[in-house]
């Protein structure tokens, strides 16, 4: 290229070329070849298989949609916490109690998360079946008698002394991980019921027996829905999906229709208002929806909740939403579901730009880790709203509960390590 035309072009077009003939006379020096031949710009993102992958960029909007979900929920657990000592069951606890705890969670969620944006895609899918069989045996542990910690006759926790930990937690992030390995493993059988969907079937069907032991049947729904959801991401044939459907929904009528209780909350929601159901297993639902119709359009302002105050058990857990509803009204909910809605999204769109790269482990990661917070957020949401029946989930990254904050900020930045590795290989670097 002349000086002249060399001139007239960008000053970024001009650099580029110079970077190109320093390189160029380098090698040729070293005699490798190249002497006098200009070599793409992209030879200086190129990494060797044995260094780390460099990080090219990441998608902030994601991020920053995360965060403010998250300082979302801290201001709202604050808000629904904040009179609790009133009651006898919470006495000797201060105010800032469970707030205290939240941001603790938050913080070491976030600590945890920034370092495993820096592990590889490979490296989960070569732990995916360790961290599954781990999940196994924390569920076994935590129902181990003066092992499991026991809240309103759920034996759900192992208590860790910062925190009680969940395991049913990591069992979500674990099937998310040892689904997308194992269809990555089956794909050339995945035509074939009893060889690509039957192991599957048992490996859910071993974490379903446990987990209903708990008994924790919401976890179960969720870990079930994410398992189908990466089968048929991953290319099963629809029949036989439709046919995993149809056996799921059987087992979970089944599972109703033997358990008094569960059949209990189930016609306590079909008829919430029945003076029954009412002051019975309808008493969350029923003054969930109060909650919800004293919000109205606005809400009563920040802070100003009476469902809160002792009428609404759990409110800051499982019906955080409808303290939102009161306080923020229509436009706060609305707020919150379309941040779900655009994270969900966002995620599978990150997942489907990985499987286009051929990299479809990562990309089912992301789009389990999407049907995740998305299963679950619904679930939640329809719980609060009275379009499902009670089930004790949480709303992922805003209730309180500290290993459900850390295993959902996990599940997030994996996803951002999957759309990091995306973008270097865009730009002609290697994962």
């Amino acid at each position: 290229m002349s000086a002249a035309t060399d001139r007239s072009l960008p000053l970024a077009s001009r650099l580029a070329h110079l970077a190109q003939r320093v390189v160029s006379l380098v090698k040729g020096r070293s005699g490798d070849g190249h002497e006098g031949g200009p070599l793409p710009v992209r030879d200086f993102v190129n990494v060797t298989s044995s260094q780390p992958s460099r990080v090219m960029g990441f998608d902030q909007p994601l991020l920053w949609v995360v965060l403010a979900l998250m300082l979302t929920g801290l201001v709202m657990v604050y808000s629904a916490t904040i009179a609790l000592p009133d009651s006898p069951r919470f006495a000797n606890y201060s105010r800032t109690h469970f707030v205290t705890r939240h941001l603790f969670s938050m913080l070491m969620a976030i600590s945890v998360s920034a370092v495993v944006t820096q592990i590889p895609m490979r490296t989960w899918e070569k732990l995916a079946p360790w961290l599954f069989v781990l999940s196994l045996f924390l569920l076994i542990l935590v129902l181990i008698p003066h092992v499991g910690k026991v809240v309103y006759g759920a034996r759900r926790w192992l208590p860790l002394g910062v925190m009680n930990f969940q395991p049913s937690e990591l069992a979500k992030l674990a099937i998310v991980l040892y689904a997308s390995d194992y269809m990555v493993r089956k794909m050339d059988v995945k035509e074939h019921f009893f060889r690509a969907v039957a192991p599957m079937a048992v490996a859910v069907g071993v974490v379903g027996l446990l987990l209903l032991a708990e008994p924790d049947m919401g976890a179960f729904m969720v870990i079930a829905t994410i398992a189908m959801s990466i089968l048929f991401l991953g290319g099963v044939n629809g029949r036989m999906f439709f046919l995993i459907t149809s056996v799921l929904v059987g087992a979970f009528a089944l599972m109703v229709s033997l358990s008094p209780w569960r059949r209990e909350r189930i016609f306590a929601y079909l008829d919430p208002w029945d003076e029954k159901n009412a002051l019975g297993k309808a008493y969350q639902l029923t003054h969930s929806l109060i909650a919800f119709g004293r919000g109205e359009i606005f809400g009563e302002g920040l802070g100003s909740s009476v469902e809160k105050l002792h009428y609404l058990p759990e409110a800051h857990t499982d019906f955080l939403l409808a303290v939102i509803g009161e306080e923020l009204g229509f436009i706060g909910v609305s707020v919150v579901i379309l941040a779900f809605f655009w994270l969900v999204v966002r995620l599978f769109n990150i997942g489907r730009q990985a499987i286009a790269l051929d990299r479809v482990f990562a990309g089912l990661v992301a789009q389990g880790v999407a049907v995740w917070m998305g299963g679950q957020g619904f679930i939640n949401m329809g719980v609060n709203l009275g379009v499902l029946p009670t089930k004790g989930l949480t709303l992922p990254l805003l209730s309180f509960g500290g290993s459900g904050i850390l295993l959902n900020c996990i599940a997030l930045a994996i996803c951002l390590r999957v759309d990091m590795e995306n973008r270097q290989l865009m730009r002609g670097g290697r994962a």
